[in-house]
């Protein structure tokens, strides 16, 4: 039984039409700049209730610690939604940070993007004998920026896990020779992604004989 329930935005009885504030009518949420700030200059607005956001506990948090910097501590960073890892805990795990490979393309370009894939077989389920070619793993790289890493996806056991790490170096700049220069811990999961070598444009088998 699966129940998406979902959010909603109660914004409209707290009297934000009185000081001008725009919603978006279609679901109640709040459209703000890069630096949370509204339409009107001295309200502001973080965490679910933003228009077009991640609607993700730890997003809020960090968004309204920035903003209580950049307000009373003289700092000037924002908060970054691009690059926020995430996992759906499904009974096989999903994780991601970055763009999704369509967004991406909107962004940067088909043309300028190199994508590397592959289905992979975690150690564990040799054992059981579960079936192979179950999990996949996909970077993005922007191929006009030294290809760097601007979207990572993994379905495996463990993904959160996995992503977390992965997240701090997409921070830092990681770029697929990176990638493919680190040693892998073997025969572990996130090892896949210092392995890749097949690209989605190449059409390449992708299956996998073995972990």
């Amino acid at each position: 039984v699966l129940i998406a329930i979902g959010r909603d935005a109660c914004t409209r009885n707290i009297g934000l039409q009185t000081i001008g504030v725009k919603i978006n009518e279609k679901n109640g949420k709040v459209p703000v700049n890069d630096e949370e700030q509204t339409n009107v200059p001295y309200v502001y607005a973080i965490g679910d209730i933003l228009d077009g956001k991640l609607e993700l506990t730890p997003v809020a948090i960090q968004a309204g610690r920035l903003l209580a910097q950049r307000l009373y501590g003289g700092s000037s960073r924002k908060c970054d939604y691009i690059n926020v890892p995430t996992t759906v805990f499904t009974p096989l795990e999903y994780g991601s940070c970055g763009y999704p490979e369509e967004k991406a393309i909107e962004e940067y370009g088909k043309q300028n993007l190199e994508v590397y894939h592959t289905l992979f077989w975690p150690l564990e389920w040799t054992v059981p004998g579960r079936d192979n070619n179950t999990c996949y793993a996909k970077i993005i790289c922007n191929k006009q920026d030294n290809n760097r890493v601007i979207g990572l996806h993994v379905l495996g056991p463990n993904a959160g896990e996995v992503t977390q790490g992965f997240a701090a170096a997409i921070k830092c700049g990681l770029t697929k020779e990176l990638l493919d220069e680190t040693i892998g811990i073997h025969p572990t999961c996130a090892e896949v992604f210092t392995t890749m070598n097949i690209t989605k444009a190449s059409g390449q088998d992708i299956t996998q004989k073995g972990c």
